[in-house]
C-alpha cells in the first residue's frame, strides 16, 4: 500500500496547507468531514459508481454531497472535486489518515486506540489516559474498540506502537515459554 500513500500525501499535505492559511479555520472540522467523505468513498456501492464509464464526475459528486450528514463547506466540495476530478477517491481513506497525522503533530499530539474486552466508563477511560500520556510522553486522542478476544486488560495502539497488558497477551507469552 505504499503506493497509495505515495498518491494520497500531496492531497493530505495541499489540505493542510490550505486549511492552517486559512483564518479561523478549524482544523478538527476539517478532520470531521475528511473522515466522513472517507467513510462515503469506502463502500463498495460507491466505488461502483465511481468505476462506471457512463457515469459523470458531477453524478459522483452529487451522490458524495447526497449521502452527506451534513452540509460541506465549499473547502470540502472543491476538495472533493479535485478527487474526484483526478480520479483519486480511492485514495481517500488514507488522505484523512495523513492529514489526522499532521493536525497531530502540529498539536503534538497522537492518535491511539485503546482496545478492551468490556466498555469502559468515563472515569476509568479518563485514568487509563492519564497513565498512556505519562508512557508514551505524549497528548493523546483516545478512542475506545471493544474486543472480547482480549478476555481482559486492555490493548493499546499509538502509531507503530503497542502495549498490550491483555489477559490474551499473558496466556500467549505463556505458550510460547511452554513450548520453548
Amino acid at each position: 500500500m505504499a503506493e497509495l500513500a505515495t498518491i494520497a500525501r500531496p492531497y493530505a499535505e495541499a489540505l493542510f496547507k490550505a486549511m492552517t492559511a486559512s483564518a479561523g479555520v478549524d482544523l478538527d472540522s476539517t478532520t470531521v468531514w475528511l473522515d466522513e467523505l472517507a467513510a462515503i468513498a469506502a463502500t463498495p456501492e460507491l466505488r461502483q459508481l465511481a468505476d462506471n464509464p457512463k457515469v459523470t464526475a458531477d453524478q459522483v459528486f452529487a451522490v458524495f454531497t447526497g449521502v452527506a450528514r451534513s452540509a460541506l463547506p465549499d473547502m470540502a466540495k472543491n476538495f472533493l472535486r479535485t478527487i474526484i476530478d483526478n480520479g483519486r477517491i480511492n485514495t481517500l481513506g488514507e488522505v484523512a489518515v495523513q492529514y489526522r497525522a499532521l493536525v497531530n503533530r502540529r498539536s503534538g499530539s497522537s492518535d491511539a486506540v485503546v482496545q478492551s474486552a468490556f466498555p469502559l466508563d468515563n472515569a476509568a477511560l479518563a485514568e487509563v489516559g492519564g497513565a498512556l500520556e505519562k508512557r508514551f510522553g505524549r497528548k493523546l486522542n483516545l478512542s475506545v474498540q471493544l474486543d472480547e478476544s482480549l478476555i481482559g486488560g486492555i490493548r493499546v495502539v499509538v502509531g507503530d506502537e503497542v502495549l498490550d497488558t491483555s489477559v490474551k497477551a499473558r496466556l500467549e507469552q505463556m505458550k510460547a515459554a511452554l513450548v520453548a
